[in-house]
């Protein structure tokens, strides 16, 4: 017999529509799931059985009725930088306290509205600042894959929505949502075998969601495979006046353009992407993506993406300055936590200290630095120009081409202690993905191998901007053709 936590969202959905299993059963089944690996993985941050079982309750007095949304049933994990109404909210860190929002964020609340259960909120960077999930004021996320060689040592999830990744791929949830500035979507989801998406910026709210980065921003989900992702975000998308980047466009049937194939797609591979000292498993994997997508039908042409060599400098200049900008409202005074001082300026200096982790202060230090009197033109003016530029290249290769393939990361999951002093290190982890979020287009990662230590590896799929059904369809066909199937080692 299946377990319940083995069935994919849209096979949970099909099972619960058809109620051969209650939501009640479904949901108890995760919750368990989370008592029994949480301690050990730390994917939550805040579980809310109750909530939960109330939630369930209300579905299957709906599907009785033959009534429903979408997702009516289906237990879900949130990220913990999505405000939700009623239940803590903490983005990670000391700073927030324990802040409690008295409204829910459009994102989650369109999930409420189609029947999504939540189970809790789930594990992050602090204030989504990290590529390992290990600046978490809660401490670090535990991938639950681990490697042949050396199953004893602890691995990153990704970051930083290491949380929603690694409870996916433990079973602790069968769909969450996600944020991604930088390649936080795709980065934890390749990382832990999963699949995930991030949106063209302006497809999903950022209202409620706590901001790092606005104008990079943007929320998505990590689920099981292609399919379950584009089924939660037909929920999760939509124009929202709350949000003044939200863009007014339909929301088409995802979900149904994940088989509609690549026969006659044109399929760009940048030059670019290929850089000094990738490892060979990487690039085999590459090729062996281009042979999949040719051998269904795809074209696959040769595009440059000349400026991609500055996308990192650029990033690490324009998200740390908006982080400045967006992080100054913590100050120890409207809400959060709050040291005692002297005066003001010394309750300013004490809270700040006390509430932000190391990462954060140092990203705040770099984003003021970048935008005070004499640095301003030299830096964050000159990032904005380059970042013009990188969006350029992108609109030009569309006219060459469909959808971009490249690999997701430069490398499988590495040690929780492998580069976590060694900040550059880190952000180069970003090197693929960070290009998307600077020009604004969907990407989505697929899991399609695993290294020679058995962790899983992806491939990423960058589409034109609000042509995610053209990502999914790219990306339904690489993961048929890879038939993925490895699970990890730690599994609820």
């Amino acid at each position: 017999m299946t377990r319940l936590t083995d069935f994919t969202l849209a096979q949970a959905r099909d099972a619960l529509k058809a109620r051969s299993i209650s939501a009640r059963e479904l949901t108890q089944a995760y919750l368990d799931g989370i008592a029994a690996l949480n301690p050990r993985i730390n994917a939550y941050i805040t579980v809310t059985p109750e909530l939960a079982l109330a939630q369930a309750d209300a579905s299957d007095a709906k599907l009785a009725a033959g009534q429903g949304g979408s997702l009516e049933g289906i237990p879900l994990g949130i990220k913990d930088l999505f405000c939700t109404e009623g239940v803590r909210t903490t983005a990670a860190s000391r700073i927030l306290g324990e802040f409690t929002p008295p409204y829910e964020s459009t994102v989650s609340g369109n999930l409420k509205r189609d029947g999504g259960i939540f189970l809790g909120k789930l594990n992050l960077d602090e204030f989504a600042m990290g590529s390992s999930n290990a600046t978490s004021a809660f401490g670090p996320v535990e991938n639950p894959w681990s490697r042949a060689n050396d199953p004893a040592k602890r691995l990153v999830p990704g970051g930083s929505s290491g949380g929603s990744a690694a409870a996916i791929a433990a079973r602790l949830a069968l769909g969450t949502t996600a944020t991604d500035t930088g390649g936080s979507i795709r980065q934890p989801a390749a990382f832990c075998g999963v699949a995930g998406i991030k949106p063209t910026y302006g497809r999903c709210s950022r209202f409620g969601v706590v901001a790092f980065a606005s104008s990079l921003d943007q929320a998505g989900p990590i689920a099981r495979d292609v399919t379950d992702c584009a089924l939660m975000l037909n929920s999760m998308a939509g124009f929202d006046p709350k949000d003044s980047t939200s863009v007014d466009i339909a929301v088409p049937d995802f979900a149904a353009a994940v088989a509609r194939g690549v026969k006659g797609l044109r399929i760009g591979i940048p030059r670019e992407f290929r850089m000094d000292g990738m490892p060979a498993e990487i690039e085999a994997l590459w090729q062996q993506g281009i042979a999949w997508l040719k051998a269904e039908g795809a074209s696959i042409v040769d595009i440059s993406l000349p400026h991609t060599k500055y996308a990192l400098p650029t990033y690490y200049i324009v998200a740390p300055a908006e982080a400045s900008s967006n992080l100054a409202r913590y100050d120890g005074v409207r809400f959060g936590a709050r040291e005692k001082g002297a005066d003001l300026v010394e309750l300013y200096e004490k809270t700040r200290a006390a509430g932000f982790g190391a990462e954060v202060r140092r990203r705040i230090m770099i984003g003021t630095y970048v935008l005070s009197a004499g640095y301003y033109d030299a830096y964050y003016l000159k990032a904005q120009q380059v970042r013009a530029l990188i969006k350029r290249d992108f609109d030009l290769a569309w006219e060459k081409c469909d959808a971009i393939l490249t690999p997701a990361t430069p490398s499988a999951a590495f040690g929780l202690d492998e580069k976590h002093d060694d900040p550059v290190a880190m952000y180069l982890n970003d090197v693929f993905t960070v290009t998307a979020n600077l020009a604004g287009i969907p990407g989505m990662a697929v899991p399609a191998g695993l290294d020679a230590n058995g962790l899983p590896l992806a491939l990423q799929v960058l589409g034109k901007p609000f042509d995610e059904e053209t990502v999914f369809a790219v990306s339904g066909a690489v993961e048929r053709a890879a038939g993925f199937k490895a699970t990890p080692q730690v599994m609820a």
